[in-house]
C-alpha cells in the first residue's frame, strides 16, 4: 500500500503545475461543517438498519432474539459476550484517520474498564473493522468468526466508534429501556414515516439495565433529532435541563462505565493506577519521608494562596483539600518528600498528571522522582526524572511527566526550598497515574468566559495556540474559534495548520500521515470520570486543498499565507482542517471543560504510516472478504466466509490434526497421513518390482528370438 501511494504521489506530482502560495489561508472542515450524529449518517446513505445502526442477520434473528428475551442478569445471553481479550482487524478499506481513531478507542477501553483488544492471530472469533456505508454494528457476539463494525465515512470520531463497540460487546441504545417513559417523552407524530419501530422500548424481560439509574449522559443514548420529519425534536427529555444533552459522542458515561463492567465482571481497569484529590485525610495512602527537613501539609488554602482546591473549587463546604510545601520558612535547599503508595507496573510507560500551585518564589522548584524496587534493590532505588519550576502565578496549573517503570515503585514528589523571599510555597492536587501516554503540548486559555461572552462570530472570534512542534520536527498552530464561524456559531470550532519552522528544509512534503489530535480537557478529578472531547485529522500527502491543485499538507510558505505572531514575529501559516461544529456552547456548559475560568486543550501529533496496512497477517486462516455467512453450513466448528459471493467453509486445525471437505466434515490426522504414507511406499514398491521382473522376462524372449533369427540369417549366407 505505501508503494502504490508512493508512485501516486509520483505520478501526480509530475503532471500538476507546482503549487502556488495561497492568498489567504483557506480552512477545511472534515465534516463539512455539520454535527452529524450516527443515525443522521446513516440515514443520508439510506441504511435501513435496526435502530439506525444495528446490524441483525438472515436466520440467526430467531435464536439472535429469544437467547436475548431468556436471559435474565445481562443485556444478552451469556453466549454473546466476548472474551475480556478481543481479537481484532484493521482492514486496509479504512481511513487512515479511523484507524489512528480506533487505537485510541481502544486505550479508553483500557483505561476505564478491563476490555482489552489485540490484532487477531487466527482466533475462531474477531472483529473485523472496515470502512462500510455508515456506521453500524451487531449487538454481541455472534459466535460466526468474522464479525463486522463498519467505521465509513464521517464516522471517525472517538464516541461514535466507542459507541459501535459498546454495541459489538452487548449493548443496546438507551431509550429503549424498560422504564425510558419515566424519563423522556417521544414525540410520535415528528417521527418520519415508518420509522417508528426504532423507539419500541422492550419490557424487562428482553433487556436488562443491571441496576443503574437511567443515563441521559450515556453514549449510547439517541440524540434529541433522530429520525425526525421535519426541524422538531422527536425526544424530549422530561428533566429539561438535559434536552441538549442527549446524544453526546464524546466519551463513556460514568453509568455506561458500570453497566459495562459489571456486565463483564470487571473489578478493575488495565491501564488505570492511581488517583488522588486528598479529599480523606490519609492522603490516598501516601507517606511522608523521615529524611527531609520539613513535610507536605494537608490544607484547603493557604494566605498568598491558593485560595481552594482545584477538586472541588470552594464550592463545597467541608470538603477541598490540597497537598502544601511551605517555602516562606525554612533555609535555602529544604526539602520535603511526599511518596505514593507502592504500584505495580504491567505495560513500562506511564503518565503522570497533576495540578501545581506556585505562590512561593521562582527558584523554588518541584523535583519528580520514582523509587524503584527489584530483587537486587529491595529498599528501593531513587530515580529522577523531571524538575518544575517557574514564576509564581495565581492559578493551578496542569502539568504532565511521562515515567517508563517496569518494576514496583512510587512516585515521589520533592519540594525544595529556593533562594529567595517567598510568602507562600507549592501546592499539589487532583494527581492521576496511568499506564498511557502523555499528551505532547498542553495549551491554556485564560479568561475563557469573558472570551465566550466578547467574542463575535468568524474570524474575529478566533484564538490562536502558540506554536508547536511534533515528534518528527513538524512546525503546527491550532486556532480556535469560540463563539463559532458566521456558518455555525455557538459551537466551538476547531482547526490545524502546519506552519513554517525551523526543519522545513530537512523534512519529507507534502507532510505525510501525521495525525494531530485535538483534545477539549473535562477536569474531573479523576481521569476515569471525564468526557473529554476530541477531535483528529491526519495528514494524508496526497489531499488536495480544495479546487486548487495545491497539497493541502504541503510546505507552508508554498500553500499558506503570511500571519504574524503577537510578539511580531512574521510566519507562514498552512490551510487549516478540522470543524466548525467541534462542541455545542450547551455541552461546554454540562462539563468540566471551564474551570477557575480557563480550558486546557492537549495536543499531540505522531506519526501513524505504520497503519498503512493493517489487514490480517495469518495466511492459513486469512479471511480479508468483505462480509460473513447469513447461515453457517459449515461442520465440526468450521467458520463460514464470504469470498467473492460464495459461502467457503474455513476448516479448523490442530497441531496434529484437521477438518477439510467442502463442509469441514472429513477429518485428517498425521497417524493416518503416516500409514496412507507407509502403505503408498510399500504399493510402489510392489508394483516397481513387478514392473522390473516383467521387464527383464521380455527382454530375455526378445535376445533369445534375436538369435535365433542372427543364425539362421548366417546359415543361409
Amino acid at each position: 500500500v505505501s508503494c502504490i501511494s508512493l508512485c501516486a504521489f509520483l505520478i501526480i506530482s509530475f503532471f500538476l503545475p507546482p503549487p502556488q502560495p495561497a492568498a489567504e489561508t483557506t480552512e477545511i472542515d472534515v465534516d463539512g461543517g455539520m454535527d452529524q450524529d450516527i443515525f443522521d449518517i446513516n440515514e443520508a446513505l439510506g441504511l435501513d438498519l435496526f435502530e439506525g445502526d444495528i446490524k441483525l442477520h438472515g436466520v440467526r434473528l430467531h435464536t439472535y432474539f429469544v437467547s436475548w428475551m431468556q436471559e435474565r442478569n445481562s443485556i444478552i445471553g451469556d453466549n454473546y459476550r466476548w472474551p475480556h481479550v478481543i481479537p481484532y482487524v484493521l482492514e486496509d478499506s479504512l481511513e487512515m484517520n479511523a484507524k489512528g481513531l480506533i487505537l485510541k478507542a481502544f486505550e479508553r477501553y483500557r483505561l476505564k474498564t478491563c476490555i482489552d483488544f489485540k490484532p487477531w492471530e487466527g482466533e475462531k472469533n474477531y472483529i473485523s473493522v472496515f470502512k462500510g456505508s455508515g456506521c453500524w454494528s451487531s449487538v454481541g457476539n455472534m459466535q460466526m468468526g468474522l464479525q463486522q463494525i463498519s467505521i465509513g465515512a464521517n464516522c471517525d470520531r472517538i464516541g461514535t466508534i466507542q459507541h459501535e463497540f459498546l454495541h459489538a460487546l452487548g449493548f443496546w441504545h438507551e431509550q429503549s429501556r424498560s422504564d425510558r417513559d419515566d424519563y423522556v417523552t417521544i414525540v410520535w407524530d415528528r417521527i418520519q414515516s415508518g420509522q417508528e419501530h426504532n423507539f419500541n422500548k422492550y419490557d424487562d424481560k428482553r433487556s436488562d439495565s443491571l441496576n443503574v439509574p437511567y443515563d441521559y449522559d450515556s453514549v449510547m443514548h439517541y440524540s434529541k433529532t433522530a429520525f425526525r420529519n421535519g426541524t422538531e425534536p422527536t425526544i424530549l427529555t422530561n428533566i429539561p435541563d438535559f434536552t441538549d444533552v442527549i446524544g453526546q459522542r464524546m466519551d463513556f458515561s460514568e453509568y455506561d462505565l458500570q453497566k459495562l463492567n459489571r456486565l463483564y465482571n470487571c473489578t478493575s481497569s488495565l491501564s488505570f493506577m492511581d488517583t488522588c484529590s486528598f479529599e480523606l485525610e490519609n492522603i490516598c495512602g501516601m507517606i511522608q519521608s523521615s529524611d527531609d527537613n520539613s513535610d507536605w501539609q494537608r490544607l484547603s488554602q493557604v494566605p498568598a494562596g491558593p485560595n481552594t482546591d482545584h477538586t472541588n473549587m470552594g464550592e463545597c463546604e467541608d470538603s477541598g483539600y490540597f497537598m502544601h510545601f511551605n517555602t516562606s520558612a525554612g533555609r535555602e535547599g529544604s526539602t520535603a518528600v511526599l511518596e505514593s503508595r507502592i504500584l505495580y507496573p504491567k505495560r513500562g510507560f506511564q503518565c503522570l498528571q497533576f495540578y501545581l500551585y506556585n505562590s512561593g518564589n521562582e527558584s523554588d522548584q518541584l523535583n519528580v522522582w520514582v523509587r524503584e524496587y527489584t530483587s537486587a534493590n529491595p529498599n528501593g532505588t531513587l530515580r529522577f526524572i523531571e524538575e518544575i519550576k517557574g514564576s509564581p502565578e495565581t492559578y493551578w496549573q496542569l502539568h504532565h511527566v511521562t515515567l517508563n517503570v517496569t518494576s514496583k515503585f512510587r512516585v515521589v514528589f520533592q519540594g525544595v526550598r529556593g533562594s529567595g523571599l517567598s510568602n507562600g510555597g507549592l501546592s499539589i492536587d487532583d494527581i492521576n497515574l496511568s499506564e498511557t501516554q502523555c499528551p505532547h503540548h498542553v495549551w491554556h486559555i485564560r479568561n475563557f468566559t469573558h472570551l465566550l461572552n466578547t467574542s463575535p462570530a468568524g474570524r474575529d472570534g478566533i484564538v490562536y495556540s502558540p506554536p508547536f512542534y511534533s515528534s518528527k520536527g513538524y512546525a503546527f498552530q491550532v486556532s480556535l474559534y469560540v463563539n463559532g464561524t458566521t456558518d455555525n456559531p455557538f459551537n466551538l470550532g476547531i482547526y490545524l495548520s502546519l506552519i513554517s519552522g525551523a526543519n522545513d528544509d530537512h523534512l519529507q512534503w507534502p507532510c505525510p500521515w501525521q495525525q494531530g489530535t485535538m483534545i477539549l480537557l473535562d477536569q474531573h478529578p479523576d481521569i476515569r470520570q471525564r468526557m473529554s472531547n476530541q477531535r483528529s485529522v491526519t495528514t494524508d500527502p496526497l489531499q488536495l486543498s480544495g479546487s486548487s491543485s495545491n497539497y493541502t499538507w504541503d510546505r507552508p510558505d508554498k500553500v499558506g499565507s503570511e500571519a504574524t505572531f503577537p510578539n511580531g514575529t512574521i510566519y507562514m501559516k498552512g490551510p487549516g482542517v478540522g470543524t466548525s461544529a467541534f462542541l455545542t456552547h450547551e455541552r461546554l456548559r454540562s462539563r468540566n471543560f471551564i474551570k477557575e475560568d480557563g480550558v486546557y486543550i492537549l495536543l499531540t501529533m505522531e506519526d501513524i504510516s505504520h497503519l498503512l496496512s493493517t489487514g490480517p497477517s495469518v495466511p492459513p486462516t486469512a479471511v480479508t472478504s468483505t462480509t460473513f455467512c447469513p447461515d453457517n453450513p459449515c461442520e465440526n466448528d468450521g467458520v463460514c466466509v464470504m469470498v467473492e459471493q460464495a459461502a467457503v467453509c474455513r476448516c479448523p486445525a490442530g497441531d496434529n490434526w484437521w477438518y477439510m471437505g467442502e463442509k469441514c466434515e472429513r477429518k485428517g490426522s498425521t497417524q493416518e497421513n503416516t500409514v496412507i504414507a507407509v502403505s503408498s511406499t510399500v504399493t510402489v514398491f510392489v508394483v516397481m518390482l513387478i514392473v522390473t521382473i516383467t521387464t527383464a522376462v521380455c527382454l530375455k524372449k526378445k535376445y533369445r528370438k534375436g538369435r535365433e533369427n542372427k543364425d539362421s540369417l548366417t546359415l543361409e549366407v
